[in-house]
């Protein structure tokens, strides 16, 4: 059976420049943020073949992706022009430690000074490949 080709597509984009660590942390926030604003996006609930049941997840791929500063600042331009929604995680929320905090962090910048350590995002796969030029799939 042929696996299935999404006419969308689900990315996050992280700098280059990340530790491990933070590189997670910044893909697992984002992603959770799609998964909240899209909850059409989450396949069905999981079980194993004894029963045990497991959360649902994403029902399609999610493809993470990486560049420098520069390539964050563009992809993030491109998505706000084209009107896309977009989550973001700046390098100013690795300092805080609630979702309140993180908020007041990122409205206390303005847009074009955002110090962008990731965004997520999820449109067309054309439109998706646009937002990302110059991206590269992650290591």
């Amino acid at each position: 059976m042929e696996a299935p080709r999404f006419d969308t597509k689900i990315a996050v984009l992280l700098r280059d420049d990340l530790r491990p660590w933070q590189a997670l942390n910044v893909c697992a926030f984002l992603s959770g943020a799609l998964a909240a604003a899209r909850p059409d996006l989450v396949g069905e609930p999981y079980a194993d073949a004894n029963g045990t049941p497991y959360l649902a997840m994403f029902g399609q791929p999610v493809l993470v992706f990486a560049g420098g500063k520069e390539v964050l600042t563009a992809a993030h331009a491109r998505a706000v022009a084209r009107e896309l929604p977009i989550a973001v995680f700046t390098s100013d929320l690795f300092g805080t430690g609630n979702d309140r905090d993180n908020r007041a962090a990122v409205r206390a910048v303005p847009r074009d000074q955002l110090d962008l350590v990731g965004l997520a995002v999820h449109a067309g796969r054309n439109v998706v490949d646009k937002v990302l030029k110059g991206a590269r799939m992650h290591p």
